[in-house]
């Protein structure tokens, strides 16, 4: 996992099949304890005494971790601050369920990548079933060259899993949907590796593949052989909440100015736009997003920035959250209707006009963007073209 949102979802995933299950212990009440699979978690999130990564010995006063359920949890962890602090408390979630989880600094250096693959080969070798976040990350493609395991599940890592299906299911090869042509000599020399991780993520008599998903209106129908497994968020549901409504409304922010997707200033334009129109106090920041974006975003439009602690699916089951959560075409357009169903809150996407798009987006970009929300279910529609003009 290199995302908080694949190991949310490795943790539905795991939640949805029965991985490891075993009986609740009873609390000191005699009803079932807390952080076992199935159970509701009684404070949410662990509690952190202070910044650490994981691996380092839980602080006193921790909680006492449930029985293990043979379900290993390998972190690549990345660079960036705010999704390294998000997978730590994702992986203090993971343990509690019973998970073990493995840190690896995957970028710590020029010899990380050697001493990550080759401490990984055993364990990959010997699995007989392999879970990945990112079927496009060269280093996932990387380590599926190692496996031998007959069984691959695919959870989701976003708007990309759409994508991923698409191109399996037309036999392409395995491109990021907002990149634009190749980037030289390292895709020709990298070619070798993805056409055999492509191969792997190809059903056969040898090898079954599933992906789990939120997306469950997909643009094409997956390859044969494939299996798709829905994911609802029951585990989300389960253990948080549900959410302490507001009157005000919420808007979710999204890395498509930080992607080359989305030029900056019509990006900030409709924010404004919208936080105006739909009188939004809160703009909830994409793990992503720039801190100097972030801050004309304040002083442009008032509203207060969060940066969430955790991916948004829980952020927004714990609460408090507005009656009406704003989105740009995003994964969250899919997961927040699941995650906050019976609540009443309410999730509105907003399209993104052809004007927006910079002149270095993809060709792909646009109908991606479309199918995002097309396919999107118990969303209301807000049209683009008012909010045109930076």
């Amino acid at each position: 996992m290199e995302s908080p949102v694949q190991l949310l979802n490795v943790l539905e995933w795991a939640y949805a099949t029965g991985v490891g299950e075993q009986p609740r212990a009873p609390g000191p009440t005699g009803r079932p304890g807390p952080g076992l699979p199935g159970s509701p978690l009684t404070r949410g999130v662990p509690r952190q005494p202070g910044p650490r990564e994981p691996g380092t010995p839980a602080a006193s006063g921790s909680p006492i971790r449930p029985r293990p359920t043979g379900l290993v949890v390998v972190v690549l962890a990345p660079h960036d601050p705010m999704s390294r602090g998000q997978l730590r408390r994702m992986a203090e979630l993971a343990r509690d369920q019973g998970h073990e989880v493995r840190w690896e600094e995957a970028r710590g250096g020029p010899t990380a990548p050697v001493a990550t693959v080759g401490g990984l080969a055993g364990p990959l070798r010997r699995a007989h079933r392999i879970v990945i976040g990112d079927p496009f990350s060269r280093y996932v493609q990387l380590l599926l060259t190692i496996t031998r395991a007959r069984e691959l599940v695919v959870v989701d890592d976003g708007t990309a899993t759409m994508e991923f299906v698409a191109q399996l299911a037309r036999g392409e090869s395995l491109v990021r949907w907002h990149r634009r042509g190749s980037r030289g000599a390292r895709d020709l020399l990298f070619a070798p590796v993805s056409a055999s991780a492509r191969r792997m993520l190809t059903p056969s008599d040898r090898r079954s593949v599933e992906v789990f998903t939120s997306f469950t209106s997909l643009p094409v129908e997956p390859p044969p052989g494939v299996q798709v497994r829905a994911n609802d968020f029951a585990w989300t549901r389960s253990a948080f909440g549900p959410p302490r409504i507001s009157r005000g409304t919420d808007l979710v922010g999204t890395s498509l100015v930080e992607t080359g997707v989305v030029d900056p200033e019509y990006y900030l334009g409709a924010v404004a736009a919208l936080a105006r129109a739909h009188g939004a106090t809160r703009y909830f920041a994409h793990r992503r997003e720039s801190a100097e974006k972030l801050r004309r975003i304040a002083d442009r439009t008032g509203l207060e920035v969060v940066r969430p602690e955790l991916p948004l699916e829980i952020v927004a089951r714990r609460g408090p959250v507005g009656g009406t959560v704003l989105s740009f075409p995003s994964t969250v357009v899919h997961t927040l209707p699941l995650a906050l169903a019976g609540t009443g809150i309410t999730v509105a996407v907003c399209d993104i006009d052809p004007v927006w798009l910079t002149e270095h987006a993809s060709p792909r970009a646009e109908g991606f963007l479309s199918e995002v929300t097309d396919t999107a279910r118990d969303v209301r529609r807000l049209p683009a073209s008012p909010l045109s003009a930076p």
